[in-house]
């Protein structure tokens, strides 16, 4: 009997020990959540360095849930083809694909369009398209394939939701 208690006893400090090295982790997780966001700013120029997709105008490419990162680059810099994210007229951050880009008195204008949108964003457009001065970072692809990571925005999406 005291062998089983023995037993039970080591069974019962490595499960402690495991939920310790989880909580751990997950308190590492939200703190790295929290600080990486202002570091991430200053290292890649972008108000929004890490942006999560909420809705399917991007769709196929870019499905809800979906976790972005963006840097900020010069204006000629951005091509047709690249997606952006920029701020809307109301303020709120939308990332679309570039599909022309306007060059007037030295001042860029991009052509947006959603991939899943019948037509594209002139309701946002001040000028002949999206002026430079509101893009506000342009996504983060290897090769021409975004890079992203899926799902996990569904955490944000849903905390903001509950606000």
């Amino acid at each position: 009997m005291t062998q089983e208690t023995s037993g039970n006893h080591k069974d019962n400090t490595r499960t402690s020990k495991a939920e310790l090295v989880k909580d751990a982790i997950i308190i590492t997780i939200f703190i790295l959540a929290i600080f990486s966001r202002p570091i991430l700013s200053i290292a890649t120029g972008s108000q929004a360095p890490i942006a999560v997709v909420d809705g399917y105008s991007m769709f196929p490419v870019l499905r809800m849930g979906d976790i972005v990162f963006s840097y900020k680059c010069p204006p000629q810099d951005i091509h047709v083809g690249d997606i952006i994210i920029y701020r809307g007229i109301d303020g709120r951050l939308i990332i679309h694909r570039v599909i022309k880009i306007i060059v007037r008195d030295g001042e860029y204008y991009y052509v947006t369009k959603g991939d899943n949108n019948p037509i594209e964003d002139y309701f946002e457009f001040t000028g002949p398209g999206i002026p430079y001065s509101r893009v506000v970072g342009k996504v983060f692809d290897i090769n021409g394939a975004v890079f992203k990571i899926p799902y996990l925005g569904y955490v944000s999406i849903w905390f903001h939701n509950l606000i």
